[in-house]
């Protein structure tokens, strides 16, 4: 009796061998420190001029520059050491001031030819190779004033309805609204009205003068409320975000009162990330003033893409962005980028109200947008920087009124498809419900350290020496064969989870660990069973076929459990205990594949064709 595979399984052994190979291959090249260059809007652009204006600069100041390139309207800087990278950073910053984004990046330097065949290198986390960290802080104050605004447009509303004329509306220095009446009997009305409709509020009278106010503040449970909205409202927002940029085990968390930790393990193209979390992106919906409207009640807007061309809108906003249900980007009969609106339940009731009465005027979308800009300034002789803070309004579309809107319609006149898809991006993950800004932005490197690294790889390292030369002193050839097998095994590891853009963790480090001690156990327990045959005086040919044969089904049951295991952790775990689970769960598999295929088709090869006497087991 001879051990022979037939070709085609031969074949696919080998096949999947050389698979494997090539998905894993891409590892090998490690990535290059870089700083990325892309514009903060479509209009933005940047061109060969530009870059080579930043690499001038950057070797007036002495910083090594590895390479340059443009790649879909962006540009790669490369560095040779991370201290280039950061020290470029602030240099480039400076150079091209706030219409762009510059943001730190790791670039890939796998071969083109692997690439083209989808073959990328495995993400590392935070933990082992850094990404991308973000200390963002959430705007409070900004949240309670924005809150109180939108009270404010609701309550304007509600006097016109119940028909209590008032003079005007003030936003006090404290935080509270003060509506002026022309009569007492309104302004009593108005207290009992807000009274039994808004519990958040503290509501009194005053006389000043012979004028009638009403006094409306929100009370502390409210504005406690607002905060603790804002805060969770923006958490998910960003985990929201996050999502649609397809981070694998990304980590948003609340730090603190008023900031949100954001870390994206492996990222690559960190200035996308920075712009998609960044942006506020809130639209206000209001229609165009009228001619004789005063301008107390009106303000005058620029158009974003079309710049000197202004409109002047009514101060009452009828939505805002967190009205917005759905929003998906598309193109009208004219090939224009658009994105079509879908709002809940209150936002299409206030659209439909205020549209009713507002059949041929024109309504205007507002894009609201919060920002920053770095100023330096020269104290002493040396140059500080200091951020300022600013709220930048465009409009972006005003349309006539055809007929009463509901709650679906469409938003045109945007910048570009770009501009479309990141809109209908950004409404679609939710909208702030307060500004946030960026407090700390870096790659960061290894948070365990270096030294626990080095120690995390040793590990691995010594495991697998003393994985073969075990192997090799007790088995002999059968152990030689079952090394090569675990290298096989280690290969296919790697290239499932590079294919899976799985993230390895400093745990996901153990789970190799445990893979190989499994992967050899699998053949420690079919060489002791062909041993036990050999002893019972069965040829080497058949004691090596009832090994493979009888040995099968233990060793399914035990991988099987322990497949059961993995899964449950990563269905119930977070973070590294997921990584653990991934790691574990793609080992199992393949050291079931090496162990009992790939040994085999090596054991066939080497005594299946050839009549034996004794093993060398």
């Amino acid at each position: 009796m001879l051990n022979r595979y037939p070709l085609w399984k031969n074949l696919l052994i080998l096949f999947v061998l050389v698979f494997g190979g090539l998905y894993a291959a891409p590892n090998l090249y490690p990535d290059d420190y870089a700083v990325q260059l892309t514009g903060s809007r479509d209009v933005f652009q940047v061109d060969q001029v530009l870059l080579d204006k930043v690499t001038a600069s950057l070797q007036r100041e002495g910083v090594t520059v590895k390479s340059s390139e443009l790649s879909k309207n962006a540009g790669l800087i490369r560095f040779p050491t991370g201290d280039d990278q950061l020290k470029a950073k602030d240099i480039i910053s400076k150079t091209v001031g706030d219409d762009y984004i510059v943001a730190l990046n790791l670039a890939p330097t796998t071969p083109s030819w692997l690439t083209a065949i989808g073959a990328g290198p495995m993400k590392l986390g935070l933990d082992l190779r850094g990404g991308v960290h973000f200390l963002l802080e959430v705007d409070l104050p900004k949240a309670v004033a924005q809150k109180l605004e939108n009270y404010a447009s609701e309550i304007k509303g509600r006097f016109r309805e119940e028909k209590l004329r008032y003079r005007k509306m003030d936003s006090l220095d404290n935080g509270a609204l003060a509506v002026k009446f022309t009569t007492a009997e309104y302004r009593d009305k108005s207290i009992e009205l807000l009274r039994k409709e808004y519990q958040e509020f503290t509501v009194s009278g005053e006389d000043r003068d012979g004028d009638f106010y009403t006094i409306i503040n929100l009370t502390e449970q409210a504005v406690r409320d607002i905060e603790t909205y804002a805060i969770k409202q923006n958490l998910t927002t960003l985990r929201n975000r996050v999502n649609e940029l397809g981070v694998a085990e990304p980590l948003v968390q609340r730090q603190g009162r008023n900031r949100i930790v954001v870390q994206l393990p492996g990222i690559q193209d960190t200035a996308a990330a920075k712009r998609i979390i960044g942006k506020t992106a809130t639209l206000e919906f209001r229609l165009e003033a009228k001619t004789a409207a005063s301008s107390a009640r009106t303000e005058v807007y620029e158009f974003r893409n079309d710049l000197g061309r202004k409109a002047t809108l009514e101060k009452d906003i009828i939505i805002k962005g967190d009205n917005v249900a759905n929003a998906q980007s598309s193109f009208d009969e004219n090939g224009q980028p658009q994105v079509n609106i879908t709002l809940d339940s209150k936002g299409g009731e206030l659209m439909a109200r205020t549209t009713k009465n507002a059949v041929q005027r024109r309504m205007a979308v507002l894009f609201v947008e919060d920002k920053e800009r770095t100023v330096y300034k020269n104290v002493g002789g040396e140059q500080v920087a200091e951020t300022i803070r600013y709220q930048e309004k465009g409009i972006i579309s005003l349309a006539t009124i055809q007929s009463v809107l509901g709650n679906q319609f469409r938003i045109t006149g945007l910048d570009g498809a770009g501009e479309s898809s990141e809109l209908a991006l950004l409404l679609r993950a939710g909208a702030l419900a307060a500004p946030i800004y960026f407090v700390e932005e870096r790659t960061v490197g290894p948070s365990l350290g270096a030294q626990n690294i080095e120690m995390g790889v040793m590990s691995v390292q010594i495991g697998l020496a003393l994985v073969l030369i075990f192997m090799i002193l007790y088995y002999r050839v059968f152990g030689l064969l079952a090394n090569i097998a675990l290298a096989f095994n280690l290969m296919l590891l790697i290239a499932v989870m590079s294919m899976l853009s799985a993230t390895l963790t400093l745990p996901g480090i153990a789970g190799i660990v445990l893979t190989v001690g499994m992967a050899v156990d699998a053949n420690v327990l079919i060489f002791a069973r062909i041993k036990e045959e050999l002893a019972n005086g069965l040829p080497p040919q058949s004691a090596i076929n009832s090994g493979f044969g009888r040995a099968f089904t233990t060793i399914l049951d035990a991988n099987i459990t322990t497949l059961l295991a993995a899964v449950i952790l990563f269905a119930m775990g977070t973070g590294p205990v997921k990584g653990f689970a991934i790691t574990l769960s793609v080992g199992i598999l393949t050291s079931m594949f090496t162990a009992i295929l790939v040994t085999r088709g090596l054991v066939n090869l080497t005594y299946g064709n050839r009549q034996l006497t004794k093993l060398s087991i």
